[in-house]
């Protein structure tokens, strides 16, 4: 058996002992204290955009129900402009036609008794072609 070797050491506690590890101060907070903070950012994150969600949902039932409640008024006001167009129509037929014998004013030219709505479209005297 081979003896062990001798080696030659110090005078023992005559030299303060070499520091090879690294022994730094813990500086800030651990990683379970950023993981809960970045896991409370998100949550509030995320209860902002449900929020944001049910927001933009209740504006939208807002808008379909105003234009819901907004239909018995503009079918009123289509009707009375149609009336009054009806009226001006007969007006012109009645001065344009007042010379022919058996024409009545006013009488659907159509073979039914089903009322036909008015199908000539307004166009302004600023977008009809110009005849040249």
């Amino acid at each position: 058996m081979a003896s062990r070797a001798v080696q030659d050491h110090g005078v023992s506690g005559a030299y303060p002992r070499i520091q090879y590890e690294r022994r730094l101060p813990k500086k800030g907070p651990s990683g379970i204290v950023f993981l809960g903070a970045i896991a409370g950012v998100m949550g509030y994150g995320w209860y902002k955009v449900y929020q944001g969600i049910m927001e933009r949902k209740e504006l939208d039932r807002e808008k379909m129900w105003s234009r819901i409640h907004l239909v018995p008024v503009l079918q009123a006001e289509s009707d009375r402009d149609e009336h009054r167009r009806n009226k001006a129509a007969e007006a012109r037929e009645r001065e344009i036609m007042k010379g022919v014998e058996g024409w009545e004013v006013g009488k659907n030219v159509y073979n039914s008794n089903k009322y036909m709505g008015v199908t000539i479209a307004n166009i302004p005297k600023s977008q009809q072609p110009s005849n040249n």
